[in-house]
């Protein structure tokens, strides 16, 4: 009730800021207020009820409180139902693969009883023709092979190509929709800084920089954007910023931060002079990573070798030596490069950071293996006297090498490329990841309602085993080859949940999701296909293939900007790489005159021009 209640306050209030007509026609608020009168009247009915009833209409409508405080979720989810239309054809072609080829297995394999050992009717032939589709059975039989490669390789291949095209053509016009809303936005603050009440015409207008100043002081925005807009800002040697250069300035907000490094400390000593050039040069990096190699290479020697002794035969003396000697020269790189490029300088380095706290958890642990078994000889105890056996402590040194072993990502461009791909994941789809957090919610408190207890494992072992031998029970229950019940799968259920959201996973990424709606058939009914099936048509063949396809066009941009760069410049791609930068070269840009005809019919700005 408290949430509903700051819900409730929220929707007040923005009502009442923006008005009842724009009120009316805003359907996210319409729908806010409704979404929130159905929770407060379900919530009344379950007070009434003493909390006791288990269908509550709230849960399955409360993501939409996620969906309408996000306006990029709200502007990919209006692109998802945009394509939805497109792309029914290709959907239906679909279908019609999956009758026909059943059509035409029931007619040659009309009397073929050993081929198939579930039923005869149509819909069960239909679910094996989706489940063949996909790469999770083969079937060694010329017609089945041929569905297979036409479904899997074709279609399928088809249906991403067509729901990529056609939502990048929405998330397009999304894009430019949103620049014209920016420009429109910063073509109204210059009118407004430079005319308030004075009648000159807009083509000769300038912005004094000292005004543009004072008001970036007050804007509210990330430090490292505004500090950026004033720095352009002050590049201006006259003093004032027309139209096209103030529009320019706030290109910056497409740009993420990127830290500046530090000046390196200057030495009067010629020793530190020489070490300062040596361990700044790019070679020391390349040398860095040899050694990381080599460490590596004999980390996997030494496992080979021990791979067939047991535990009592294994050796860690050479083991430790190796480590010992490698550590050194890590500690000793680590230190000569802090006095290259000095405490902040060193720090401002990410792939220093990585190697500095690797180096130091390293040095720990090998200190803390000189005091619990002194220094190292060749017949150490292998039997654990301590805390922690001298295997384990290796073992855990060996790890920590091989992780370490991930420097070498930056030094290469396509690692890089690749790298940065994963990590722009987590910054430019957020939306897309918040949608199919929201569509797995909503299926999971759907399966519930609907197949909550539905299978529930024996509590009498005897009577699997007298199904395995007589391999026939009374009711659904089946032993047979292969199913839920063989497989034990009994924690593949909608009981809560955690597990829900587990069988959703197992059903999205098909395996062996025939054996879940085989299972769900026999214990519910065979209408529990179409839960499944909407499910895997929601999140397999719709949001996953949109997912790889961006995850595709975001790394064709960045390889496309790489070839002309260096290795040292790849990481800046990440500093433009937002999504309306990617899709910037297919945007078109406002003119001046719409520009100005949008700000005249605009209802809340009155200019004096």
């Amino acid at each position: 009730m408290v949430c509903l209640c700051i819900f409730i306050l929220d929707v007040t209030v923005k009502t009442y800021l923006i008005g009842w007509e724009e009120f009316r026609m805003n359907k996210w608020l319409i729908g806010y207020t409704v979404v929130i009168a159905a929770s407060v009247v379900d919530w009344m009915l379950s007070i009434s009820m003493m909390c006791s009833e288990s269908l509550r209409v709230r849960r399955l409508i409360r993501p939409f409180f996620l969906l309408q405080n996000s306006s990029l979720m709200k502007k990919t989810l209006k692109c998802v139902k945009r394509t939805l239309p497109e792309i029914a054809s290709v959907i239906l072609l679909l279908g019609l693969h999956i009758c026909l080829f059943t059509m035409i297995g029931m007619l040659i394999f009309a009397k073929s009883d050993e081929i198939f050992t579930y039923s005869v009717y149509l819909h069960a032939r239909t679910l094996q023709l989706i489940i063949l589709i996909l790469p999770a059975l083969n079937i060694d039989i010329f017609i089945y092979v041929f569905s297979f490669l036409l479904g899997t390789y074709l279609l399928m291949n088809l249906m991403t190509a067509i729901i990529y095209n056609q939502f990048r053509g929405y998330l397009l016009m999304s894009v430019q929709t949103s620049i014209i809303r920016r420009r429109l936005g910063i073509r109204a603050a210059f009118e407004v800084l430079c005319c308030p009440g004075r009648g000159h015409t807009s083509t000769q207008s300038e912005v004094a920089v000292n005004m543009f100043l004072q008001v970036m002081d007050r804007v509210h925005m990330k430090s490292y954007w505004r500090e950026a807009i004033i720095k352009a800002a002050q590049q201006f040697p006259d003093g004032f910023i027309n139209g096209e250069a103030f529009q320019r300035l706030f290109n910056e907000l497409d740009k993420d931060f990127m830290k500046e490094h530090p000046p390196k400390p200057v030495y009067s000593s010629p020793v530190l002079r020489h070490i300062q050039i040596i361990y700044s040069h790019f070679y020391i990096t390349v040398l860095g990573n040899v050694v990381a190699l080599a460490n590596v290479i004999c980390i996997c020697t030494v496992l080979v070798l021990d791979s067939e002794k047991s535990g009592l035969e294994k050796n860690n003396f050479y083991m430790e030596i190796l480590n010992c000697i490698f550590i050194l020269y890590y500690l000793i790189e680590m230190l000569l490069k802090i006095v290259a490029f000095g405490w902040r300088g060193y720090l401002s380095y990410r792939n220093n950071i990585f190697d500095g706290f690797l180096t130091v958890l390293l040095l720990a642990i090998q200190i803390a293996i000189f005091i619990t078994y002194r220094i190292p000889y060749e017949k150490v105890d292998p039997v654990p006297g301590h805390v922690m056996a001298l295997w384990e402590m290796v073992r855990l040194v060996n790890m920590l090498i091989v992780f370490r072993f991930l420097r070498i990502i930056p030094e290469i461009k396509l690692m890089a490329v690749v790298a940065s791909t994963l990590v722009d994941l987590v910054k430019n789809l957020r939306a897309f990841a918040g949608i199919l957090l929201v569509v797995y919610y909503m299926f999971a408190v759907l399966g519930i309602w609907l197949f909550q207890g539905a299978i529930t494992p024996p509590s009498n072992t005897s009577l699997i085993f007298n199904a395995n031998v007589e391999n026939k029970t009374d009711g659904p229950f089946s032993m047979d080859c292969g199913t839920f019940e063989q497989l034990e799968y009994w924690p593949n259920n909608f009981d809560d949940f955690a597990s829900s959201l587990v069988l959703l996973y197992n059903i999205m990424v098909v395996n062996n999701w025939h054996v879940f709606t085989d299972a769900y058939t026999r214990y519910t009914t065979e209408w529990s296909l179409v839960y499944f099936v909407a499910w895997w048509l929601t999140s397999s063949v719709m949001w996953v293939n949109l997912f790889v396809a961006l995850i595709l066009e975001n790394f064709t941009y960045k390889w496309d900007r790489s070839n002309a760069l260096s290795v040292e410049d790849v990481e800046r791609i990440a500093y433009q790489s937002t999504v309306q930068l990617i899709f910037r070269e297919h945007v078109q840009e406002p003119t001046e005159e719409e520009l100005l005809a949008q700000l005249q019919q605009h209802p809340h700005l009155h200019l004096s021009w």
